[in-house]
């Protein structure tokens, strides 16, 4: 079994966000596929691109993290690691986090071997011991109090528990609302934009001929990352910002 099978057991409750937030992009990516190509401007129109931004806070967090094992005994390692992961039910409950925002994936056995040499020439491998791991994701709407206990997991390796904890990652479920209106915050800033080159240039503006949104941009607030062609999703900020941008097509009226 496979380090890759192990951890999809214990993010299987992180799954609903991962592809919820995927479609999201691969949505917007399909929107705008024109945008993403050289734009042709017709004759008799004014083309403008509008920009719509919005600062957000995450509303879900999730730690990840495993626990191992190591005994010379399957059997003994397997009841060890058991031990182990009641252990980190017990902390996390007494440091105010519910067990049932604590999920496990499906315990994995590696054979483990050692290198045999004699006189610097290689003889070949010795079994040594057997490797016990279970995978595991705390999932939580409270963010301050999961993020303190993830703080205070690795105490646990005093008490005996192998425990490897990563850093947060944080999901927004509200994501498609939050799309509707940065399209529109865009497609509003585009038609001001026009309406005073109409205006600067002593034309009348007319008809919305062609409007076409961009990918989404989330990054942190700081927006210290490069944009991507295909759309970018921060996942280690817990506060974020969303960036879209509208290419509109207006037509010059008749005076």
């Amino acid at each position: 079994m496979s380090d890759t099978t192990n951890n999809t057991g214990a993010m299987k409750g992180l799954w609903k966000y991962v592809i919820f937030s995927a479609a999201i992009i691969i949505a917007a990516v399909v929107l705008s596929m024109a945008y993403t190509q050289k734009y042709k401007a017709q004759p008799g129109t004014i083309t403008v691109t509008g920009l719509g931004e919005m600062e957000f806070t995450s509303d879900v967090i999730a730690i990840q993290g495993a626990i191992r094992v190591n005994n010379v005994d399957a059997a003994e390692g397997y009841r060890e690691l058991m031990q182990q992961r009641d252990m980190l039910i017990s902390y996390i409950e007494q440091n105010g986090v519910s067990a049932k925002s604590l999920s496990f994936g499906m315990p994995s056995t590696y054979k483990q071997y050692e290198t045999i040499y004699q006189d610097g020439e290689y003889m070949g491998q010795k079994f040594s011991h057997y490797l016990i791991s279970s995978s595991f994701v705390i999932e939580s709407t409270d963010l301050d109090k999961v993020e303190s206990v993830a703080q205070q997991l690795p105490a646990l390796i005093e008490k005996g528990v192998n425990i490897e904890v990563e850093e947060p990652l944080y999901y927004f479920t509200k994501l498609d609302n939050l799309k509707h209106d940065l399209i529109a915050k865009a497609a509003a800033d585009a038609k001001a934009r026009a309406e005073q080159i109409a205006s600067n240039s002593g034309v009348k503006l007319g008809e919305l001929n062609d409007s076409r949104a961009g990918v989404f941009q989330i990054t942190s607030v700081s927006g210290n990352e490069e944009f991507s062609a295909g759309g970018i999703y921060n996942l280690t900020s817990r506060d974020k910002k969303a960036r879209v941008t509208v290419r509109s097509v207006f037509t010059i009226a008749e005076k």
